[in-house]
């Protein structure tokens, strides 16, 4: 842990104490990693496997989930895996192939290609950026998408006795240099994201996402694997959650444009529907009960009995902020695309002699037997 911590810190900076507490209790990217393999292993322990991050940041976590390969490298030892990174940024792609490929090793760079980074992780796994999906090779493929599709554009709906109107952005007539929302005088052509039966008054869709999530599910059911997204959001409950953050802190998201952090919180009914008819959906489920599921009470009995006392307060500050409702706990969820088999057993008809197949459950989704 303490290895981990270090490269951690050297990568991107000093941490928050909160983070500090939210690594020694659970290390997400432990468990992600752990969730790949489980699914790896589940599903037959294919020769070879890609795992495909959609906007992997500073490249801290595939960084974290590589380790956790490394670990278990014994279990992964005749398994061909490949790194494919989608990242339209190049300065956080450079930042990226710092933090995750071998210095001795010079990177191949090519600006014209759909494929226009390539180089070697630390740990000897060949690893690929691309600045769009439909770039990335298709095969048996695990995707992970974390707090990516929050910052995704969304187009935002207000119903009114004349129907849905979008929401505008527009200048207001009182003050020259000051922006407003407003609403468009007819209909615009993104209505037609909205359902028939929607309920409430205010509504966000992102066709970005829609896209994005219907190329995933295309893929899986052609070349099976699992995609995990762990994002902010809401089961198609909430209105308004369009949002500014700056310093950690909100801030008006028509003030001092480019100064602030946009997002909003993920529909993840909307990308349930995205993805019917291609392959089957787990979640959202809130990380206070995928944590759970993933063990984390069991981890945390471990270390309160190794710990003195003020290491076991601490802990438990940690896990408080984690699973409370009020803080991470409900906030944060996590959400999974599977082929249909992996939950339903064989796709093709069994023989009178063969028994019903046994499906095991799906690490962080179901309740699992820990020892």
């Amino acid at each position: 842990m303490l290895r981990h911590l270090i490269y951690k810190i050297k990568a991107t900076g000093p941490i928050t104490v909160a983070e500090y507490m939210k690594e020694v209790l659970t290390n997400p990217a432990k468990l992600l990693g752990i969730w790949f393999i489980s699914e790896w292993m589940a599903t037959g322990k294919n020769a070879a496997f890609q795992l495909v991050e959609l906007g992997p940041g500073r490249g801290t976590l595939a960084g974290d989930i590589l380790r956790v390969f490394s670990q278990l490298g014994s279990v992964l030892k005749n398994c061909d895996i490949s790194i494919h990174l989608v990242e339209v940024s190049r300065k956080l792609s450079e930042i990226q192939a710092l933090t995750l490929t071998e210095e001795k090793i010079p990177l191949e760079r090519n600006a014209g290609s759909p494929v226009y980074m390539k180089g070697v992780t630390k740990s000897g796994i060949p690893i690929s950026w691309y600045r769009d999906l439909h770039d990335v090779p298709k095969g048996h493929s695990f995707y992970l998408a974390h707090e990516f599709f929050d910052v995704l554009p969304v187009h935002k709906f207000q119903k009114t006795p004349q129907g849905w109107r979008e929401v505008f952005i527009d200048i207001d007539p009182q003050v020259s240099d000051k922006l407003r929302f407003v609403l468009a005088p007819c209909v615009t052509p993104a209505e037609v994201f909205i359902q028939r039966d929607e309920m409430r008054d205010h509504v966000e869709v992102c066709p970005e996402a829609g896209i994005i999530i219907q190329e995933l599910s295309q893929r899986i059911a052609l070349t099976g694997g699992a995609a995990l997204i762990a994002d902010y959001g809401h089961d198609g409950t909430k209105t308004d959650t369009f949002r500014g953050f700056c310093g950690h802190k909100l801030h008006d998201v028509l003030t001092a444009p480019g100064t602030a952090d946009l997002t909003a919180d993920v529909d993840f009914s909307y990308l349930r529907r995205m993805s019917e008819g291609q392959v089957a959906s787990l979640g959202p489920i809130k990380q206070q009960m995928f944590l759970k599921n993933m063990g984390i009470d069991v981890r945390l009995k471990v270390l309160l009995d190794k710990s003195d006392e003020p290491a076991r307060q601490q802990l438990l500050q940690g896990y408080d902020m984690l699973m409370n409702p009020k803080k991470m706990g409900e906030r944060f969820n996590f959400f999974a695309l599977l082929p249909h088999q992996r939950l339903h057993g064989r796709s093709h008809p069994m023989n009178a002699c063969q028994s019903k197949p046994s499906v095991s459950p799906v690490a962080g989704f179901g309740e699992l037997a820990w020892r």
